[in-house]
């Protein structure tokens, strides 16, 4: 991403630069919260909205004193006020993750227009995260959305502010097409969206054909169109490389501990892919850069 719009905080509002800081971290608990709502109900065709949280063993609703993020499973000592029965870690867990990845954007993206639409991307890639490890699947709901929701960015950003947010356009082939800047923006979406959904296709159906069992998930490659499509085609490539080698290094802890030494042991690809698309996003074209650099002395 291109960060040349980054407006200071401190000079647009008057209010010293660690106030942004701590309203981002709080905001992001806040949406912690919510995503552990998506993280559990959207695996089981919930609505997100209705009902109210309540405890899965009693029933009660979960009171607003009881919910404030973090804060309210440590008062409460990981228990529900009314029956005792236990409170997942993985509650907090996401709620602070997130806020802290929130403030890790913030100090990368800065005041800018980009803020938004980067912290709605990694929040979509925590809960992506947190369901495939937990359920293997990477739901249509959220992965359809995401490619649309790319989709839209890449055109109305360029029409809004005059100018891209996305240093793919900045490179061939999209540097040499003429015309308004969302066109370029917009064939940069697509041609993301091919690389990066497409390459995990074309890997799949070959392994499947070769070998005869599937080794990539739908599910991934259509996580894959949306991801591409918003970072473009060198971030896509760069994602599905950390992806790959943290789940290599990850799958090769996994399968030396196990007695039997199961090399087809399932190991859900989502979480690396995002991982690998929030380090992209935040730090891809420096990584890009200081690689390329290696062969330039």
């Amino acid at each position: 991403m291109q960060n040349s719009i980054v407006s200071s905080f401190e000079s647009m509002t008057g209010l010293p630069e660690y106030f942004a800081y701590a309203v981002v971290f709080a905001f992001g608990a806040c949406i912690g919260s919510f995503l552990n709502v998506v993280i559990y109900r959207v695996p089981n065709e919930q609505s997100v909205v209705f009902p109210n949280s309540a405890c899965p063993k009693c029933k009660k609703p979960i009171a607003l004193y009881d919910n404030i993020p973090v804060i309210s499973w440590l008062i409460l000592r990981a228990k529900c006020r009314n029956c005792d029965q236990p409170i997942h870690w993985r509650y907090p867990a996401v709620e602070l993750l997130t806020a802290l990845v929130f403030l890790l954007v913030y100090s990368q993206v800065g005041f800018s227009a980009f803020l938004p639409v980067a912290l709605a991307f990694v929040s979509t890639m925590i809960a992506l995260i947190f369901i495939d490890s937990e359920h293997m699947i990477l739901p249509n709901v959220i992965t359809y959305p995401l490619f649309v929701f790319a989709l839209l960015v890449r055109v109305i950003y360029p029409v809004v502010f005059g100018t891209s947010y996305f240093s793919d356009t900045l490179y061939a082939p999209l540097n040499s097409i003429a015309g308004p800047p969302w066109l370029a923006s917009l064939a940069g979406a697509i041609l993301g969206a091919l690389v990066g959904g497409g390459s995990l296709w074309l890997v799949g159906e070959a392994w499947k054909r070769f070998r005869g069992v599937d080794a990539m998930g739908l599910g991934d490659v259509k996580m894959m169109l949306g991801v591409g499509a918003l970072l473009g085609w060198r971030l896509a490539i760069l994602t599905i490389f950390l992806g790959a080698f943290s789940g290599a290094v990850i799958g090769g802890i996994v399968v030396l501990r196990q007695k039997d030494k199961d090399l087809q042991t399932q190991i859900p690809f989502g979480i690396f892919l995002g991982i690998g698309a929030i380090l992209s996003l935040l730090f891809g074209e420096r990584m890009i850069a200081w690689y390329l650099g290696q062969f330039v002395r």
